[in-house]
């Protein structure tokens, strides 16, 4: 008989529902050293599951690169009784992530790119909003274009990772893709528009 995912708490992906504490800390980092921490219950979580974005923050922590930063960071975890981290952010964030788990704490790193670059993820936080978004904009603009008879050049966020950009532009029917890791003659492009 499969095991009933809803009455055994061991399966349930709510933390809350199985009892653990958890708390969150609000700008990354620098609030991490400085013991910035504010504790989620249901009702703190409630609604946030719409905003697009982070509702946690985000800063740089210059401190927490040197050793007396990781430190204090470790000192601030131990003395709010925290047992394992889990950091959300990208490049650095996850250095940060393995800088902690290199001093021997218990850390998950999550990596919500929409570059869907990081390896090992098959598909990270944010790229099927991206996606979705960038294909809905191809879709609204695309109406106009054929009204008037015209071409529309579209840019998506994507900076060295031409993932953002290929996908929904083949869902929506681009005449022409520039991706950074295709070379592009700018000629070939403006003449198959």
């Amino acid at each position: 008989m499969p095991r009933d995912e809803r009455r055994d708490p061991r399966c349930s992906s709510n933390a809350v529902a199985i009892g653990w504490a958890v708390d969150r800390v609000r700008h990354g980092f620098a609030s991490l050293i400085t013991g910035e921490f504010l504790s989620l219950g249901a009702r703190e979580v409630g609604g946030i599951i719409q905003p697009g974005g982070t509702i946690l923050g985000s800063a740089r922590s210059v401190f927490f690169m040197k050793e007396e930063g990781q430190l204090e960071a470790l000192r601030q975890l131990s003395a709010r009784r925290i047992d394992s981290l889990g950091v959300i952010g990208g490049k650095g964030s996850q250095a940060g992530a393995d800088a902690l788990s290199q001093r021997g704490f218990p850390v998950v790193g999550i990596p919500p790119r929409i570059d869907n670059d990081r390896y090992g993820s098959g598909i990270s936080i944010g790229v099927d909003t991206a996606l979705n978004i960038a294909l809905e904009a191809i879709d609204r603009i695309k109406v106009t274009a054929s009204s008037h008879q015209r071409e529309f050049l579209m840019e998506v966020m994507g900076r060295d990772c031409g993932y953002p950009a290929l996908h929904p532009g083949i869902a929506g029917g681009a005449g022409a893709l520039v991706i950074p890791e295709v070379q592009t003659d700018p000629v070939g492009i403006a003449e198959t528009l």
